[in-house]
């Protein structure tokens, strides 16, 4: 009788393996189920693995991202230079003298969005052309400016100021 104590602890251990064994099972067959759902999604209708197609997105992805963050940089850099640009074009073509025709000279207006630029003008006779050029801050000139001068920069900052507005097309008539 001595002996049931020694009985006791292998029948004990012997039900707890079971239960071990038993839970092993369980958590094995769950296992399977898992790995089977993982294998229907990641398989299309045809039965082709779609992990390396979802790996190569992935990738493109992060490419993608790079891209994005160095256009962003771009961009960025843009907008520091952009102010400083010429946007405004401004041109006036006219006849400098009444006894030689055809509108060979013109008045030319080149300007950022503050209005700082030049006015360039070229005067055509028939002895030789010459081209004077005026310094432009703030859509005036500290030099005396001519009237085409003036239209020019005037044209300049209507064309700037409607850059905003969206463009009309010209409609063609057929005749």
């Amino acid at each position: 009788m001595d002996n049931w104590g020694f009985v006791l602890w292998l029948l004990g251990l012997s039900v707890i393996t079971l239960v071990g064994v038993m839970w092993l099972l369980d958590i094995s067959g769950r296992q399977r189920k898992l790995q089977r759902r993982i294998e229907n999604i990641f398989t299309d209708e045809e039965g082709q693995d779609l992990s390396q197609p979802l790996e190569a997105l992935a990738v493109r992805l992060d490419v993608n991202d790079e891209r994005m963050e160095r256009l962003q940089a771009d961009l960025a850099r843009l907008g520091t230079y952009l102010p400083n640009s010429i946007q405004a074009v401004g041109v006036v073509r006219f006849q400098a003298f009444t006894d030689y025709g055809g509108d060979q000279s013109f008045a030319l207006a080149l300007a950022n969005t503050a209005g700082d630029g030049l006015v360039m003008s070229s005067i055509f006779a028939r002895e030789g052309t010459r081209v004077y050029a005026k310094v432009l801050e703030g859509w005036t000139s500290p030099h005396s400016l001519s009237f085409e001068e003036e239209e020019a920069i005037s044209k300049a900052r209507e064309g700037l100021q409607g850059a905003d507005a969206p463009t009309k097309k010209k409609q063609v008539q057929k005749t």
